[in-house]
């Protein structure tokens, strides 16, 4: 399994977004209503529902691909990342460069090309991890890796990390950064 890393950074993603979520979902519930098609939304308080459920199968599924390396584990992850792909792809389509994901339970985490870009990557690798992988535990995994496979989970929780500042301060930044208009033609700056 040579994306093996990715697939954990994938995986811990899922439990990282889905808690932030789950904590808050007041401010993805309101960026998935702006999403909305057509003007009767339903009820913030349905989507709150909605965003708390969702959050909870990404936890389920982020802590079971984590602890369960597999093809149906990696089926799920890559279905998740495409899906996602999906829904920010959409919200940059709808709503413009500053339109917010909510992706980890905050509206300060503009919907960019990197993070379709990034939800392709690792949708991809769950799959090839899908594709290749035999079912078994992360210990199992683990012990066939050299060192006990403590530098691939260094390496991983530090590609995790860098990962969700890609998704947010980066995202936040580039968002900034479109704000500032342009000395020479006084619109604003383009990406």
């Amino acid at each position: 399994m040579e994306l093996i890393g990715l697939y954990l950074i994938a995986s811990g993603l899922l439990v990282a977004a889905g808690a932030a979520k789950a904590i808050r979902p007041d401010d993805t519930a309101r960026a998935l209503a702006a999403l909305w098609p057509g003007s009767r939304a339903p009820s913030h308080a349905l989507f709150r529902l909605s965003i708390r459920a969702g959050a909870g199968a990404e936890i389920v599924i982020g802590v079971v691909a984590l602890a369960l390396p597999g093809p149906v584990t990696a089926a799920a992850v890559a279905l998740s990342y495409a899906l996602f792909a999906c829904v920010v792809a959409y919200a940059r389509a709808r709503g413009g460069p500053l339109t917010a994901c909510g992706c980890f339970g905050r509206l300060d985490t503009p919907a960019t090309r990197l993070h379709v870009a990034i939800d392709l990557l690792l949708a991809g690798s769950a799959a090839v991890v899908a594709g290749t992988a035999r079912s078994g535990s992360l210990a199992s995994l683990l012990a066939h890796q050299p060192w006990a496979g403590m530098p691939l989970l260094f390496v991983s929780a530090a590609g995790l990390w860098l990962t969700v500042l890609a998704l947010s301060a980066l995202a936040t930044l580039e968002g900034a950064r479109r704000l500032v208009r342009s000395p020479a033609t006084g619109r604003p700056a383009q990406s």
